[in-house]
């Protein structure tokens, strides 16, 4: 085992890297064996992992960055989607074959091999440690973020970082005038105004995109549905009222959190369906969909649109 190895954060492969391998002793040649038998990999030139890559994106990433900053003549702060993957946030889309960092002016804005500088004024309470790097916090990461990335890709890290807890609206809306008149201010207010903490899930999020984009946008999120008692039945990811109509997003990972200790996931999609017939029973239409509707929005647009005529004909 070589001296100084690094685990980075959402990582449990051991990062080396040579100038730390060279200075306790070891040779180029010898690192060079560990690679060709196979019990390293090369993360980047000069840095390396004890054993396999992650087969994660988020985890390779991780050992990108320490790989990357580690080497840094100049200090920097960890930020964009580097930041998001340190601090825990989802980064569905988002390119990760380069760490973002941020240095403030003068400076000079640049992309060189694995690593992508940006320029921006930062202030002391916009940055964060983890793991022992300068990361820009929440809010700074999901602001750049939201003026950086596409729309729907931002709006799926804003929606989690509201969802849990870790950045209120009002907050986000505040720092709004911290980047007035700067490049991207208006694509980021806009996925501001959209974003919502009520999506439990990246799958969640980008569904809301797409209805949006169909012209199908919900009346509500996470609706309880109740018999005319008022006794509770279920709660739904979407809903359209006037239609009596509920939506599911159906990720593949959702029963695995539906399980209780002991439950085997034949029982939970059992107990799903019986959950789906009683919320017909008190006449509400119910349409699932999958991510692979979400790549073929006219599919689940006549879904939708199919439910709405059923439940015309069933009023």
């Amino acid at each position: 085992m070589v001296d100084g190895m690094i685990t980075p954060r959402d990582s449990d492969a051991e990062l080396v890297l040579r100038r730390d391998a060279v200075q306790t002793g070891w040779s180029d040649e010898e690192l060079g064996r560990f690679v060709r038998s196979g019990e390293w990999t090369r993360v980047r030139r000069g840095a390396y992992v004890d054993g396999q890559l992650p087969t994660s994106a988020v985890a390779r990433h991780a050992l990108l960055i320490a790989a990357t900053v580690g080497s840094l003549r100049r200090p920097a702060v960890i930020s964009h989607q580097s930041a998001a993957v340190l601090l825990g946030l989802p980064v569905w889309g988002a390119p990760l074959d380069r760490v973002h960092i941020t240095r403030c002016p003068p400076a000079s804005s640049q992309a060189v091999g694995p690593l992508r500088c940006h320029v921006a004024r930062l202030r002391e309470d916009e940055i964060t440690s983890v793991g022992g790097f300068r990361v820009t916090d929440v809010g700074r990461t999901t602001l750049d973020l939201a003026r950086s990335l596409p729309f729907e890709e931002a709006v799926v890290t804003l929606d989690a970082a509201q969802h849990e807890g870790l950045l209120p609206r009002e907050l986000i809306e505040q720092r709004l005038f911290d980047i007035a008149g700067t490049r991207g201010c208006r694509h980021a207010a806009r996925v501001i105004r959209f974003s919502d903490g009520r999506s439990a899930s990246v799958g969640e999020s980008r569904s809301r995109v797409v209805l949006a984009d169909l012209r199908l946008a919900p009346s509500a999120l996470q609706y309880e549905i109740t018999t005319s008692a008022g006794a509770f039945v279920a709660r739904t990811d979407f809903a359209w009222e006037e239609d009596r109509i509920v939506g599911e997003f159906d990720g593949r990972i959702k029963y695995g959190r539906l399980l209780r200790p002991g439950q085997d996931p034949g029982d939970a999609v059992f107990e799903e369906k019986r959950r789906e017939d009683a919320i017909r029973d008190v006449g509400w239409e119910v349409v699932r969909w999958t991510w692979g509707d979400l790549s073929a929005p006219a599919n689940l647009s006549g879904r939708l649109e199919r439910a709405r005529s059923r439940s015309r004909r069933r009023r």
